[in-house]
């Protein structure tokens, strides 16, 4: 997913704690007598230790000493029997860098220099002074011990840090230690776990927690970064005369940093103004100006060139004339090229911050601009502009927010996992935390209508309709612009396989209206045994005939984890002309559910020798906890038992 960096200037502790030989240190050999307890057959390996210890000096400079120790426990752990740390080329360095691999039958084997593969951490970029060093052993046996330390010296941009105690893998020893010089403070905040009081020795703080369990993947669940407990630490220097960068203690303090960052990035080129002159010259409202900048913008090629990143430029958008010259820059730079074009028609703007990929991540009660992975634009607007991304900013006025990066997602829309999150609009002193819009029922919809003939032996041959908005257009659209043209009609036909055996697929045509923001899709199909023939007297069938692509299944008894709904909606029509020698002799009741999970209602009419059943649900945009999890499972089997609900036909 496009975004800018999150950079973790972690640091550390004294050098010389290596082993001087191949022979592991005490402190894995220490790690390897300890016994994970029982877990299911999921869990592929667990955490013997995960520790990481950071030194900070007055001049900003930090070291972070690693210490990663896993046991394997299946097959599949073999995969987690890695090594990694990242470092920056121009600022940082990996100082030493070791592993070791214990077997069951007491081999061991030491990795040394020539075994670390340096790699560029993110693959979209052209160039990136952001790197990982790696160790991976190869196979390892079942029941091994794999372990790794290692040192990284840096300069750091901020006096703040993140630390995850686990991710999904359970962990039976995890510590995060961090020293700081005299007279320093630190305080700490612990997310997705009850408070921990640190222990404090001298201006040494540790945070430590034991016997974290394994965290369950489930459908419809939240990101691993909503569940593992995360620890956020900011420090303090006496006086706030500190040279490792600004002292974050507010809201605005980011504000005011990132803004100066950006100030002066947005200056305009004489053709980047004609440019936008160009686009907006037949634009009648303020609306339409807004949306063929935004369009333009978001067909920028997304590529990230990181240089700085010591310095801030992690965070700094490249000039706008130079992204608009170059027609390539990263989030950031495209929404800073598009702040630079509204400003040249006479639109002023702002740039956001916000985590993209879940819409939880950001937490109110700790300043940082470490919580932020993406920028996005908020257009100030007047009281004319009508869309349902407009937010109230207070003392900025009414703002259209939009993510020019994902080119899916039209203008006066935004992506599922942008919506609700907590994002920083970026205005200097005026810059606040601020819950992005969340569309309204009946924006992410779409319209189904299926017309078809069922035939006395039981073949179906049918017509499938649908006309999707919002972000059930913005699925349908990625996925049909990223799949070349056979693979779309494969992934069709699979679709339309999992409602009826023996599904085929004559016509598919898509129909991409991103202007209007919609996609359509009009398939025509046939399924020879679509309906279940009893000796030529009988026939049995589902009216529902293809069910939509995005729908909720929770099939687990019990649940671990919350479960994170969007805003969805459909409607659906379904026309049938049956055999006319065939009555209908059972069909299913009405029926309508109503939750604060979502509606639903279903329907069934007969006139002549047609049936017609019509369905509409809408789920409301939620996250549930796993406590009321056999509620909101009962709802959507309650909806699917009334689509998989049966009609009887025999023969007159």
């Amino acid at each position: 997913m496009p975004a800018f960096r999150i950079l973790l200037f972690t640091a550390a502790f004294p050098l010389g704690l290596f082993a001087g030989s191949d022979s592991p240190p005490s402190w894995v050999q220490e790690s390897s007598t300890r016994i994970p307890p029982p877990y299911s057959a999921k869990v592929s390996s667990a955490a013997l230790l995960n520790e990481q210890h950071m030194t900070v000096d007055a001049g900003g400079k930090v070291v972070t000493h690693y210490r990663r120790a896993i046991k394997i426990l299946t097959r599949d752990g073999r995969d987690d029997a890695v090594a990694a740390v990242h470092y920056l080329t121009r600022d940082g360095k990996v100082k030493e860098m070791h592993a070791w691999l214990l077997t069951p039958g007491g081999f061991v084997k030491s990795y040394k220099k020539e075994d670390v593969v340096d790699l560029g951490s993110f693959g979209d970029d052209m160039y990136d002074e952001y790197r990982l060093k790696l160790i991976r052993a190869n196979l390892p046996e079942v029941g091994s011990v794999f372990a790794y330390e290692a040192d990284v010296e840096e300069k750091s941009v901020f006096t703040q840090e993140l630390f995850a105690f686990q991710q999904r893998l359970p962990s039976l020893e995890s510590r995060f230690v961090l020293t700081l010089p005299a007279g320093w403070t630190a305080k700490g905040v612990l997310f997705n776990h009850d408070p921990i009081q640190p222990l404090v020795e001298g201006s040494t703080y540790t945070w430590e927690v034991k016997n974290l369990p394994f965290i369950e993947t489930e459908e419809e669940g939240p990101e691993t970064d909503s569940l593992a407990p995360r620890l956020a630490v900011t420090f303090f220097p006496p006086g706030d005369a500190s040279g490792s960068g600004p002292v974050l203690r507010s809201w605005a303090d980011v504000s005011r940093w990132l803004t100066e960052l950006s100030t002066g990035q947005d200056e305009q080129s004489a053709e980047l103004v004609q440019k936008a002159k160009e686009l907006t010259a037949g634009a009648v409202t303020e609306y339409d100006k807004i949306r063929a900048i935004g369009t333009y913008v978001q067909k920028v090629k997304y590529v990230s060139i990181q240089t700085g990143l010591a310095r801030g430029g992690g965070y700094r958008p490249h000039p706008a004339g130079m992204v608009f010259k170059k027609q390539y820059g990263d989030c950031k730079d495209k929404a800073n090229l598009m702040r630079s074009m509204l400003e040249a028609a006479g639109i002023s703007s702002y740039l956001i911050s916000i985590y993209s990929g879940d819409r939880d991540y950001v937490r109110q009660d700790w300043p940082s601009p470490l919580q932020f992975n993406h920028a996005i634009i908020a257009v100030r607007i007047s009281d004319t502009t009508k869309a349902p991304t407009v937010l109230d900013g207070a003392a900025l006025g009414r703002l259209l927010i939009f993510d020019p990066t994902d080119e899916h997602t039209p203008v006066g829309d935004l992506p599922f996992y942008e919506q609700g999150s907590y994002a920083l609009i970026e205005a200097g002193e005026k810059g606040l935390l601020a819950r992005m819009p969340v569309t309204p029922e009946g924006t992410n919809h779409e319209e189904i209508s299926v017309n078809g003939t069922l035939a006395a032996s039981g073949a179906l041959q049918a017509s499938f309709s649908s006309r999707a908005q919002g972000q059930d257009a913005a699925e349908s659209r990625r996925h049909f612009e990223h799949r070349q043209r056979p693979d779309y009609i494969k992934d069709t036909e699979r679709w339309f396989g999992r409602s009826a055996k023996g599904v085929v697929v004559e016509k598919v045509e898509p129909v991409d209206s991103f202007a209007t923001g919609e996609f359509k899709l009009d398939v025509e199909f046939n399924a020879p045994a679509y309906a279940q023939s009893m000796q030529g007297r009988m026939l049995v069938f589902r009216p529902s005939v293809v069910n939509p692509r995005n729908q909720v299944y929770l099939a687990e008894d019990k649940r671990t984890t919350p479960v994170v709904l969007d805003a969805r909606s459909f409607h659906k029509q379904v026309n049938l002309k049956l055999p006319e020698d065939f009555k209908v002799d059972e069909m299913p009741d009405n029926g309508s559910l109503k939750t604060r999970f979502g509606t639903y209602r279903c329907e069934f009419k007969v006139n002549g020798n047609e049936l017609l059943f019509t369905e509409d649900l809408n789920v409301e945009p939620m996250t549930v906890p796993a406590s009321e999890y056999s509620s909101v499972k009962k709802f959507f089997q309650q909806v699917w038992s009334a689509e998989q609900a049966p009609i009887v036909l025999v023969k007159n």
